[in-house]
This record gives structure tokens, sequence and C-alpha cells, in this order.
């Protein structure tokens, strides 16, 4: 199976990648995770990104707040898929990265989910890795019916109360 990268601006982005390697490991999925910052580390980020499909990676999660470049800097020395992470800040709640993870050139797409999104942006890695994995296609097919399994639960909890 191919290996997922989660790359992070820096170690204060940690709790929401934490989200991203729980769901990851849920899934028995293997990865890898670096801290590489697009500004201030820009050859290690580029060289991850140029050498990651030699080196087994099949997806990248980048997750990074207030600029947000770290996810269009892999997606531009890469063509796997990139999932691009905003995370929030103490500067306007983390709608400063959301707008820059999704306003990517045409030809250098990231897919983005929300801020924050850290067990999304592994499950979306997840989905593109199952199409060819029959196996992990059950795992998440599984996870998604234990998942109505316990909203429903809710229901019958809630409506039960009235």
């Amino acid at each position: 199976m191919k290996k997922v990268g989660i790359i992070m601006g820096s170690d204060s982005d940690l709790p929401i990648v934490t989200k991203a390697t729980d769901t990851l490991k849920a899934l028995e999925i293997p990865f890898e995770v670096h801290v590489y910052s697009a500004h201030r580390t820009p050859v290690e980020a580029r060289d991850f990104a140029v050498n990651a499909r030699k080196n087994g990676f099949g997806a990248i999660i980048a997750a990074a707040g207030m600029a947000a470049h770290l996810a269009g800097a892999i997606a531009a020395n890469t063509t796997l898929p990139v999932i691009g992470i905003p995370c929030k800040s103490s500067n306007l709640d983390g709608i400063d990265a959301l707008l820059s993870t999704v306003q990517m050139p045409t030809g250098i797409p990231v897919a983005t989910v929300a801020i924050n999104g850290g067990a999304n942006a592994a499950l979306l890695c997840a989905q593109i890795l199952a199409v060819e994995d029959k196996e992990l296609a059950a795992k998440l097919d599984a996870k998604r019916a234990s998942d109505a399994a316990k909203v429903l639960e809710k229901d019958k909890a809630i409506s039960a109360s009235f």
C-alpha cells in the first residue's frame, strides 16, 4: 500500500495533524509526518515533494495556517494528490489560511478540507488510495456504516426522550 505524507508548516499544527494520523492508523494506512515550512525550509519541502512518488507516497496532506502556502508549494513540485488543511490561527480564525489554500492557479490543484479538518484530510487520502485497493475500500465502507449506526443510535435516544 502507498504511504501518505503529512507535512505541517509548524509543530503548532500537531493537534490538527494528530486527527489525521489517528484516522490513518485506524485504517491501517502507513504514513510519515514531517515539519517543513514553505518559507523557512523551502528546499526541504521541495525535495520531499519532488521525491514523494519515488519514495512510495500515494497522497500528501499539507497543514498550515496564516499565509498557508505549504500545500501549494508541495503541489507545485509533485503530481501526486495534495490535500490542504487550513489551520486556525489567532488571526482571522483560519479564514486567511482557507483562502490561501483554495486559491490555487490553474494547473496546480490542491484539494482543501475544512479549517482544522485533519480527519477529513486523512479520509480523502484513504478514498484516493482505495480506488486501487479493495481491502481499503471495504474498510472505508465499514467506517461509513459504523458512523451511520452511531448517528441512528443518537437519534433513537433523542427521539425517546421526547
